[in-house]
């Protein structure tokens, strides 16, 4: 396609290009067709790909740009492109800007499935694009009456921003915890950036203003990617707000070596930088950094009795001056209802809150740690909790260790020191330790309350290289933390940079005995390919 073409031409060269996106959405496309748009040019209008169309993951159907740049499609007041009960689909470096009334009611690229069964479409792609202007960047989603969504899909190198609702969302039918079921099973999301996805101020029943959110997903990874400067607009009464990157309703997913920054809310709720929510099981959050976050770093919780919340581990973390805004949160939270085996370990959280306007008031400075009622079996170990004289931690209850187990982290502060647990407040360690029974081992005391030599409680962050102030600089007598054996878990067989995990550990999230980080950013995977597009039909 070209706005010097004809649509009385057969598109199938660069010569004989079709003109306008109307005429080419009227087109049939088979398994192994190519839609072709010419770079660095503008189409108004939209496309629609629907249960006739594409279907095959061997020769998918391929939507792309050629020649120099990237082509733009701008659909007037709706969606840009739309895949219905199809699969077998590639979108490959197109940008999508919405107008005033996509905004509301439009997404960039929207796949869904509303089949009948469980019937899962398997094979889509969407890379090098750009979505902005609408209601949400990129939707993929299982309809209401549908049980399967997609399978095989690749999320890459794509910037999803200034859209109202989310950047990026997932979504499936409701979860029944007596017979669980995933809507999309086997997801990548990788080198996506989400931001300034605003939110709605008028929408008060349900969250918006989130960067990436995943629901209704088995097997999923999200990595290399950004979240930052969402939620600023979400509605001031709503019951909930938005994350930076969170999970719902899933199972076995990966969130690491991403960054989520400087989200917002717009209510008293949420507006942090990584969740795993409502019935999440097996799942890992790792290697990421999060900072400046209105709500918490780190979350989990759950609010609904369904026991599906279980067997999630956070580690290998860092958390920067996180709950600026709600110092009810903190930098990693957890709370919820029937939430069992929550690993927390290796974690490097710092709070800085001397500084906020709400530290002038009484019991609202935000802790490092926030422990609420509703769980059991969970294990807090090896971490460094870190502030300028906020509470180190909080408990909302004097749990016991049959039920919560804390063992072998630092709690250091630069002013007083001071951690609250349950009716309690104590100013040293040996004092908790006696009277709660927490950082014992076997009958030995662990725990420390040394200084890590981190550079970042008293140097600022920034987007670059922040990573780097959170890596202690004492590395010859860093606080030591317990082993695997002692603890009985797997560490994982590398640190936040990528470092090998030594068999003697030390507490944080940094395991390298060199006292300078190797780089701001942890080292990348592995570079999985996305898929081959063969064609025998170009459409341009």
């Amino acid at each position: 396609m070209s706005p010097d073409g004809d649509d009385r031409n057969d598109g199938m060269s660069p010569e004989k290009p079709w003109r306008t996106l109307d005429h080419a959405d009227e087109a049939q496309y088979r398994p192994g067709d190519r839609l072709l748009l010419k770079g660095g040019e503008r189409f108004r209008g939209s496309l629609t790909l629907d249960k006739e169309e594409a279907g095959s993951p061997t020769r998918p159907v391929v939507v792309a740009s050629y020649g120099t740049g990237r082509a733009t499609i701008a659909p007037r007041g709706k969606s840009g492109i739309t895949v219905y009960d199809t699969a077998g689909v590639e979108i490959r470096n197109i940008a999508l800007v919405g107008d005033r009334k996509a905004l509301r009611e439009g997404v960039g690229i929207a796949f869904r499935n509303r089949l009948p069964g469980a019937r899962r479409l398997d094979h889509v792609r969407i890379t090098e694009v750009e979505a902005r202007g609408f209601q949400n960047g990129i939707g993929v989603g299982a309809e209401k009456g549908a049980v399967a969504g997609y399978g095989d899909v690749r999320i890459t190198d794509v910037s999803v921003h200034h859209n109202l609702e989310a950047g990026l969302v997932f979504y499936g039918p409701a979860f029944k915890a007596d017979h669980p079921a995933y809507a999309h099973v086997g997801v990548r999301i990788e080198r996506v950036k989400a931001y300034a996805n605003a939110g709605d101020s008028t929408s008060v029943e349900r969250n918006t203003g989130s960067g990436i959110t995943l629901g209704s997903v088995r097997q999923a990874t999200v990595t290399h990617s950004e979240a930052h400067d969402n939620g600023a607009h979400s509605a001031a009464a709503a019951e909930e707000g938005p994350e930076g990157i969170w999970v719902y309703d899933s199972t076995r997913v990966v969130l690491e070596r991403n960054k989520s920054y400087r989200n917002r809310t717009g209510s008293r709720v949420d507006g942090g930088g990584f969740g795993l929510d409502n019935n999440v099981s097996s799942s890992v959050m790792q290697y990421n950094l999060a900072y400046g976050n209105d709500g918490p770093g780190f979350l989990a919780y759950s609010g609904q009795p369904t026991g599906a919340h279980k067997n999630n581990v956070i580690r290998f973390n860092m958390s920067w001056d996180d709950a600026r805004k709600l110092p009810e949160y903190g930098g990693i939270v957890a709370y919820g209802t029937r939430m069992t085996n929550l690993q927390i370990y290796h974690n490097t959280v710092v709070m800085r809150t001397g500084g906020l306007p709400s530290a002038k008031a009484v019991g609202s400075r935000p802790p490092a740690l926030r422990l609420r009622d509703g769980m059991r079996d969970v294990r807090v170990h090896n971490n460094i909790f870190a502030t300028d004289g906020g509470p180190l931690v909080e408990a909302q209850s004097a749990y016991g260790p049959s039920t919560f187990r804390l063992q072998g982290n630092d709690y250091y502060s630069s002013g007083p020191w001071a951690l609250r647990w349950g009716p309690w407040r104590f100013v040293s360690l040996a004092r908790w330790r006696a009277t709660s029974r927490q950082e014992m081992l076997h009958g030995r005391a662990t725990g420390s309350t040394g200084d890590p030599c981190l550079a970042g409680l008293a140097a600022s962050i920034s987007d670059g290289a922040g990573a780097g102030n959170l890596v202690p600089r004492c590395r010859d007598r860093a606080p030591v933390g317990l082993g695997p054996e002692a603890l009985g878990v797997d560490p994982g067989p590398v640190d936040y940079f990528g470092n090998r995990v030594p068999k003697a550990l030390t507490v944080g999230a940094v395991q390298s005995p060199s006292s300078r980080a190797p780089s701001a950013e942890p080292s990348p995977p592995g570079r999985e390919p996305g898929g081959r597009a063969e064609s025998s039909r170009p459409r341009i």
